[in-house]
């Protein structure tokens, strides 16, 4: 029997293996770290998984024989529990700081491409802005990537017309709303939001919103002012997420989701 980790965190939610929950984002997250674990392995020839989300006889393989190989169990039964010591032994495996196969791990249903678009602008923007400490990296990674849909949207997909006459946005011209509706990695939404990130930055964001979405230097950018200006910082240092999703969405919409990407970003760094 496989020993619990007591006080790790656990990077996935649910049991991944046979016989287990499976969910896609754990499955994705438990490839990704076996990919990356690749080099420890005493087998020869083994190729990289896909990491699709999808149990399967290939993935299953490879938890055994990470777990017979690599940690040297007698046995294996190919199932992995949160918390448990082959989640200790995966992420051990991992090399020293930020990486994209790291953001990945955070963020397991995020495109390759998504990753490779992303990462050096949100590595240069989180040291810009001082995001550094553990706990601030891990809730403004978890934020954003729910609230870009795992990087995949830096334009919010409603028309923008629910904005239109918003006098708290400072939408006060006729399609304001549609003009600027939500836009970057943290949404930024109405004409007052765009124009003090535009004083701030020197550069006209009223005049061509449309570049919050598509450089992805101004996307993640913008994210980084917002949680700076938004004083979440304060929030982030005292761990607590409902703080901090309330202060960016006004809500809780997407809680869970914001949560899980948070307790994967933390059993990366050790929190």
């Amino acid at each position: 029997m496989k020993p619990r980790q007591e006080g790790l965190s656990m990077c996935i939610a649910y049991s991944v293996g046979r016989g287990g929950r499976n969910d896609l984002a754990d499955v994705a997250a438990v490839q990704v770290l076996l990919n990356l674990n690749l080099g420890r392995f005493t087998s020869r020839g083994l190729g990289l998984l896909k990491p699709d989300g999808r149990i399967g006889p290939k993935t299953l393989e490879r938890i055994e024989a990470f777990e017979t190989e690599v940690m040297k169990l007698r046995a294996s039964d190919a199932l992995i529990a949160p918390g448990d010591a082959t989640i200790a032994a995966l992420l051990a495996g991992l090399e020293p700081g930020p990486t994209k196969d790291k953001l990945s791990i955070v963020l397991p249903l995020a495109a390759e491409s998504r990753i490779e678009r992303y990462f050096e602008p949100l590595r240069t923007g989180m040291i810009k802005y001082g995001i550094t400490s553990p706990l601030q990296m891990a809730h403004f990674i978890a934020q954003l990537g729910h609230e870009s849909g795992s990087l995949l949207y830096c334009e919010e997909i409603a028309s923008g017309d629910a904005y239109e006459g918003r006098r708290d946005l400072g939408n006060t011209e006729p399609g304001d709303g549609r003009r600027f509706k939500g836009r970057g990695l943290i949404q930024l939404t109405g004409r007052a939001n765009y124009a003090a990130y535009s004083k701030y930055t020197g550069i006209n964001y009223v005049g061509q919103p449309e570049l919050l979405a598509s450089d992805p230097q101004a996307a993640v950018d913008v994210a980084c002012w917002f949680w700076v200006d938004r004083g979440l910082p304060k929030l982030a240092e005292a761990d607590d997420v409902k703080a901090v999703t309330r202060r960016i969405n006004g809500g809780y919409n997407g809680l869970d989701d914001r949560m899980a990407n948070l307790r994967r970003a933390k059993a990366l760094l050790g929190l």
